[in-house]
């Protein structure tokens, strides 16, 4: 079982690593609300470096090993130093700045977008498992991730409840993209057959 310091350590760098797709993608299709997503995550990581440090400087006046601490530290620190990178790349297109045409021929590469969409109160997805709606099999949308209030849900799994105010991550083709953001909003329903 993991203890606080292994939790934080591990949601800092699952944070970061969402924080980086995030970016690329705000950049990839100059989307503004991603990129903001992304600045909205920074906080979260800002807390977790700190708290990172302080339980790792705890913890070496309690076992005397100023080395793990040390270690703890610096790799919280590398952790953030990429999380930093995600926001230089986000804030390009919060700043509304033209990315290069080399860099957008080079992301263009990939079939494969990530996208965040809000669950809505008259959303189907509202008070369902992952499991019951099926998403990537009646959208091609893999969910990687569950924004809840300030609180990170990584790697969801099928028994996961979604609810209204969820904001999702998910990763897949384009076209699927404006079926999950329709499902989110209430604006399209699952069928019987899409639940069977």
């Amino acid at each position: 079982m993991m203890g606080p310091l292994e939790e934080m350590l591990l949601e800092i760098k699952d944070t970061s690593e969402l924080m980086v797709d995030l970016a690329y993608s705000s950049l990839l299709y100059n989307n503004r609300d991603i990129a903001e997503e992304v600045y909205q995550m920074d906080g979260r990581m800002r807390e977790l470096e700190d708290d990172i440090q302080e339980m790792a400087v705890q913890k070496a006046t309690e076992d005397k090993d100023i080395k793990k601490a040390l270690l703890i530290i610096r790799m919280a620190q590398s952790v953030g130093a990429i999380s930093n990178a995600a926001l230089k790349i986000a804030d390009v297109v919060r700043r509304g700045v033209p990315p290069h045409p080399v860099i957008q021929l080079a992301l263009r590469e990939t079939d494969v977008i990530i996208t965040a969409v809000t669950v809505g109160e008259g959303s189907d997805l509202a008070g369902a498992t992952l499991g019951k709606v099926k998403l990537a099999t009646n959208s091609g949308m893999f969910v990687i991730a569950i924004r809840r209030g300030r609180r990170y849900i990584y790697g969801p799994d099928r028994s996961t409840m979604i609810m209204a105010g969820d904001a999702l991550y998910a990763r897949g083709p384009e076209d699927g993209e404006s079926y999950l953001r329709d499902l989110a909003g209430g604006r399209e329903h699952f069928t019987p057959k899409d639940l069977e």
